[in-house]
């Protein structure tokens, strides 16, 4: 009898629709992104600076110590999007942050 999950999803990359189950198999996973010490860090995590960091168009260096809140991980291992109260659209590398 032929498999009656009728859900599919389009695969952009490949230009075809693919069964769903199909899809969910190829999904590659995520290496583990890592802090300074080498703790796994996951979105959500508060993060403290390792050291002084001068931010690029902000005019402003954020100081070793300062905490910044509710991180989400990138498609890129070794940087994080970050918000801090005064700076939107952060990107910090993950060499410069230590895991609370």
């Amino acid at each position: 009898m032929p498999d009656t999950d009728d859900t599919y999803i389009y695969d952009e990359a490949l230009g075809e629709w693919r069964p769903a189950g199909a899809a969910a198999a190829e999904t590659p996973a995520r290496a583990p992104v890592r802090d300074a010490a080498g703790n796994i860090l996951a979105d959500g995590d508060a993060v403290t600076l390792v050291k002084d960091l001068k931010v690029k168009g902000a005019n402003q260096t954020l100081k070793q110590g300062t905490v910044i809140r509710s991180i989400r991980l990138t498609d890129d291992p070794e940087e994080i999007d970050c918000r801090h109260d005064s700076i939107k659209g952060l990107v910090l590398r993950t060499e410069f942050v230590r895991k609370r």
